[in-house]
This record gives C-alpha cells, sequence and structure tokens, in this order.
C-alpha cells in the first residue's frame, strides 16, 4: 500500500530522517513509535500531503488509497450542536441526501444521462462506505466502545476521551483504506482506553498509530515501525518481541561502541606522542610512523558503530525546591462545591502534607482538570494553601503554560533567566540543543511542548506541584526521568494522570472522584480497583515487572554494566514468555 525509499527530510533547524525506508502492506497494524521530536508526525504529514513537501528519496503510495485521519489534537468547536449519532452518519447522511436529491431532479430534468452518471457515482460512493447497514455499525461501533449510551447525547456534552473515541469511530465507518491516527490514547481514562483497544482491534484494514501508551502496543500491533536518531527501522511481530530484541541489540552494540571509542582514544594518544616526537626529531621514520597511526585512526572512525538506536536520549529532569518546609499541611481543601450546567462537584473535602504526592483519578470528564486550575488560581473560599508553600503548574492544554509564540529563548527570559549562556545550559539538560533555543515554541511536538513545560516548572523551584496528565506525548526515556525525578523530590505533588504504571511508581496514594465527591484511596486498594474493573490482573503484574526490569536494564545501560544488562535481558525474556 505504501514504499517509502532512502527519504530524506531536514528542518532548518535540524535533520529529521536520514535515508529512512519501510513499507507498510494491506491489513497491517503500524504502532510507529520514537522519543519526542524525532519527527512521527511531520513523516505522517509527508505520507498524507507528500506535495507539500520538498524532501530527497522515494514515496509510492497506492493511487486509489484513501486514508482517514485522527488528530492528537481535540477538534470539536464545529460539532458542538450535532448528536453522537449525526456527528458519525455525517457521511452516509450526506450521501442519502445527495441520491434523494438527484432522483427528485431525474422527475423534471431532461438531461437524464448525465443525472444518471452522478447517481451511479452517489450510489457507489455510498455502497463504499457500507451504507446500507451504517446505523446498525454505527450501534456495534459504539457498543463495543461502552458509548451505546451516548447515541442521542450533543457532541459538545462528551468529555475529552469520549470525543476521541467517537472521532475514531466515524473515521473507522468511513472506511478509509488507510487509517492514521497520532497519539489516540492520549487524556483516555482506563476504560476509555479498553474501548480504543477494542476498536482497533476490530478494524479489518490498514491503521497506522503513533502511540507511546504500552496497553495498546502490547495489544494491538503485528508491526513495529520505529525512528530514532534520523533513522528507522522496522519489525514485522509483536512491540514485546520488539522491545525485547532491541534491549538486546542494543546492550551489544552500546558495549562493541564502548570498546570502539577506548580503542580510539588510545589511538589518538599514540598519534600525539608520534606527532610530538616528530616535530623534535625530522627522521623520515618517525614521519612514516605517524602517516601510518593516522590511517590506522581512519579505519577505527571509519568502522565505528553508528547505530541509531543505541544512544539513550534522557532528559535530566531535577524538580528541587527553593524553600523546604518542615511536615505540614500544605493544601486543605474544604465543602468545595463547582457547577456549569449541572453540578461537577461537591462537598469535596482533602488536604495534602507538604511531601504526599498524590495522584487525583477519575473518568474522563468528571471535574479533575477544573479542580486542579481552581486550586492553582487560588481564588475560591473552600481552598487554602499554606503561606509557606509556593505552587507551580502543568497543564495538559500546553499553551496554558507557554507561550506558543514565544521562542525558547524568550520563554525562559520571561521565567527570569538573565542571560543567554544561562538559558543555553538550563534547557540542554532537557534534551533541547542550541539549535533549538531560538526556536518557536509553537514548532515543537506535543512531547517537546511537555518536556518544556516540565524544565518552566522545575526552574521555578516550587515546593508544590499541580501536574495535570504530565506523561503525555512524553516518549518512554521521558517517562522515567519524570519517574526519577519525581522520587527524588522534597515537596508536594497533586497529579491527574490516567497513567496506572506511572501512578504505581510515583504516587504515595489516589484521591479518587465518584458520584462528585472525593475519596482517598491507599494504593494497595487502587491497584485491587484496577484489576477488578479494568486490565487482567496476571497481564498488570507481568506487565510491571516486565517495566521494572526494562528500567533497570536502561539505567544498567546507562552505567555501562554490560554484564548486569545482559543478566536482566535473560529474566526480560522469561516474562515475555508468561505473556
Amino acid at each position: 500500500m505504501i514504499k517509502v525509499d532512502n527519504l530524506s527530510y531536514s528542518f532548518p533547524q535540524k535533520d529529521l530522517y536520514n535515508n529512512v525506508s519501510f513499507t507498510i502492506e494491506d491489513g497491517q497494524h503500524c504502532a510507529f513509535i520514537g522519543a519526542s521530536g524525532s519527527g512521527k508526525s511531520t513523516l505522517i504529514d509527508i505520507i498524507m500531503d507528500p506535495e507539500r513537501y520538498l524532501f530527497d528519496g522515494k514515496l509510492e503510495i497506492d493511487p486509489n488509497c484513501k486514508i482517514g485521519y485522527v488528530s492528537q489534537f481535540l477538534q470539536r468547536d464545529k460539532a458542538k450542536e450535532t448528536s453522537v449519532f449525526e456527528y458519525i452518519a455525517e457521511e452516509f447522511i450526506k450521501l442519502q441526501e445527495q441520491i434523494a436529491s438527484i432522483c427528485t431532479e431525474m422527475e423534471t430534468s431532461s438531461d437524464i444521462e448525465t443525472l444518471l452518471e452522478k447517481y451511479q457515482e452517489a450510489l457507489d460512493a455510498f455502497d463504499a462506505i457500507d451504507g446500507d447497514d451504517f446505523e446498525s455499525n454505527i450501534n456495534r461501533k459504539l457498543n463495543l466502545a461502552n458509548l451505546s449510551k451516548h447515541k442521542d447525547k450533543m457532541i459538545s456534552e462528551l468529555s475529552g476521551g469520549e470525543f476521541k473515541l467517537i472521532q475514531v469511530i466515524k473515521e473507522m465507518l468511513n472506511n478509509k483504506d488507510l487509517m492514521i491516527m497520532d497519539e489516540p490514547d492520549v487524556f483516555l481514562d482506563f476504560e476509555n482506553l479498553n474501548s480504543l483497544k477494542n476498536l482497533i482491534n476490530s478494524h479489518k484494514k490498514t491503521m497506522l498509530i503513533i502511540t507511546h501508551n504500552r496497553y495498546l502496543l502490547n495489544h494491538c500491533f503485528n508491526k513495529i515501525i520505529h525512528l530514532e536518531n534520523t533513522e528507522l527501522q522496522e519489525f514485522d511481530g509483536r512491540y514485546i518481541d520488539y522491545n525485547l530484541s532491541l534491549l538486546q541489540t542494543k546492550i551489544e552494540l552500546q558495549e562493541l561502541s564502548i570498546a570502539d571509542d577506548e580503542e580510539i582514544a588510545k589511538n589518538e594518544i599514540r598519534i600525539e606522542k608520534l606527532r610530538e616526537r616528530a616535530t623534535y626529531n625530522a627522521e623520515a621514520s618517525n614521519g612514516r610512523a605517524l602517516k601510518a597511526r593516522v590511517k590506522i585512526q581512519e579505519r577505527l572512525e571509519a568502522r565505528r558503530i553508528k547505530a541509531p538506536f543505541v544512544d539513550i536520549k534522557q532528559p535530566n529532569i531535577n524538580l528541587a525546591t527553593n524553600n523546604e518546609i518542615e511536615e505540614t499541611v500544605a493544601l486543605k481543601v474544604e465543602d468545595f462545591s463547582v457547577a456549569f450546567d449541572e453540578v461537577l462537584l461537591e462537598d469535596v473535602n482533602f488536604e495534602i502534607k507538604s511531601n504526599d504526592k498524590v495522584a487525583i483519578v477519575g473518568t474522563n470528564g468528571v471535574g479533575k482538570t477544573t479542580l486542579l486550575r481552581s486550586i492553582f488560581k487560588n481564588n475560591h473560599d473552600s481552598i487554602e494553601i499554606n503561606n509557606d508553600i509556593e505552587v507551580a503548574y502543568l497543564s495538559q492544554m500546553q499553551g496554558e503554560v507557554l507561550d506558543e509564540s514565544n521562542t525558547i529563548l524568550q520563554e525562559f527570559y520571561d521565567a527570569g533567566f538573565e542571560t543567554y549562556g544561562e538559558i543555553r545550559s538550563y534547557i540542554s539538560k532537557y534534551g533541547f540543543g542550541s539549535d533549538y533555543i531560538k526556536q518557536k515554541i509553537g514548532s515543537l511536538s506535543g512531547g517537546e511542548k511537555n518536556i518544556l513545560q516540565l524544565a518552566k516548572v522545575s526552574s521555578s523551584k516550587a515546593n508544590m506541584l499541580l501536574l495535570d496528565e504530565p506523561t503525555s506525548h512524553l516518549d518512554t526515556y521521558s517517562q522515567m526521568a519524570l519517574e526519577d525525578a519525581i522520587e527524588n523530590y522534597n515537596g508536594a505533588i497533586l497529579m491527574i494522570s490516567h497513567d496506572y504504571q506511572f501512578i504505581n511508581n510515583c504516587m504515595d496514594y489516589v484521591l479518587m472522584i465518584e458520584d462528585k465527591t472525593i475519596r482517598k484511596m491507599s494504593m494497595k486498594k487502587f491497584r485491587r480497583m484496577i484489576h477488578a474493573n479494568h486490565f487482567d490482573k496476571d497481564y498488570l503484574e507481568i506487565e510491571l515487572k516486565k517495566k521494572a526490569v526494562e528500567t533497570k536494564i536502561a539505567r544498567a545501560l546507562v552505567d555501562t554494566d554490560f554484564e548486569l544488562a545482559k543478566t536482566l535481558s535473560e529474566e526480560l525474556e522469561g516474562l515475555i514468555k508468561l505473556l
């Protein structure tokens, strides 16, 4: 269906791809993975509209291939006054009305032949999307996604996660040959994530999906396309098998790469000694020895392993505080209520101590973000923040914290940094090289914007952090870095997240929003609830162990402890067999 051959493309600031090649065949479900900012979304844009881009190499797409697309961003405004059923059925209803209009026109027109051609075209288009059964197909998909109860609701009444699933259903039923989705799992709660998994697995046509969600990766795909460090590799098979192969290859290649680096360094010392000798002693033999040693160095450089997947990109997230205080109540919420068209939250009561790390959990649309934003604004009588507490906020709506019209340089000048050098040094720790510093924030990927938010939050040195979906769009290694940062943070954290594993790894307890109020829940009870209501217990327990081993392997590679990494990879292989 799609063939990419030696494609290269660059932005003015950086190279994105260097002679990448891959194929996508009919019926494959492809996961597209890679570090934040590696160019996944741009490559999808090139596939969908190659005429907009000047790239080197070849891109071959079946000329009859029709592409459906679901963006990582919500696009709801135009559909606010439409019901769920009408929104999904838009194309079907449009074609029905077109067919009916042509039939009416035939009754009085003398140009029957032209109208017959139009009629047949409309009928063929209707048949191509299985129009005769569209109502039952819509009902079937809504039922599969556990959204049947919302069929007659207005689109504006849905939560963000529910609307995302409705977008997915609409594109699926339009029966495109290739369906592309860019991080469709972002912000989905546990129930909606399962629904997305069911929808993906029910779809019989070709799919290409950008995702960092391990649950989807482990359950939905039979091909992996991995973009990293301007290069790409493809793998036919499951993600868990690919990930094991990748980790084992990383261990081997990084060990060889370090051996090469050591040999090159030793040879450089020999060259310097020979060069020094030749400077003071002009004998021909010294010159010949120097030339020979330089040639050896050139050969070593030429054969140096330059595998694109060896380097581990992990930002240095450091959540430090200016004002560490002894344990006290940092935040008190008492009888908090909020209503829009109807009551969203009422009689909410809880308190956070100055070193508590707490997750706010609940289904999409129950008021988690509204509560967190109210705490940050601190303009409600029911909210009391300790005078010694300084608060910083990370928003799932990245434009609330970042001015996307700013360059990174200007953003950090505005945040209180004083010199160019200070900013450049600081953001480099978060993976932004000097070529980024004058780049507009609006041009960054979703993951890069979230890393930049974390950099800005970190720079505030606040002793209470309000984090709304901090792992959204982040690649695996950035998530690992954030976990480490939260573990080492000495202040209070109140975090909204739907990432079960992240919550389990970082939080002390959970605040569960149910029936318009909040109750405190221990991590043990939370795990039991998740196992009972959403995910298979055995799968989750094995996946947690698997992630822990993968994290240890990644850290062993950072520490160049290859023997430990090899031992751990054997342990990982045993866990994968259980899956």
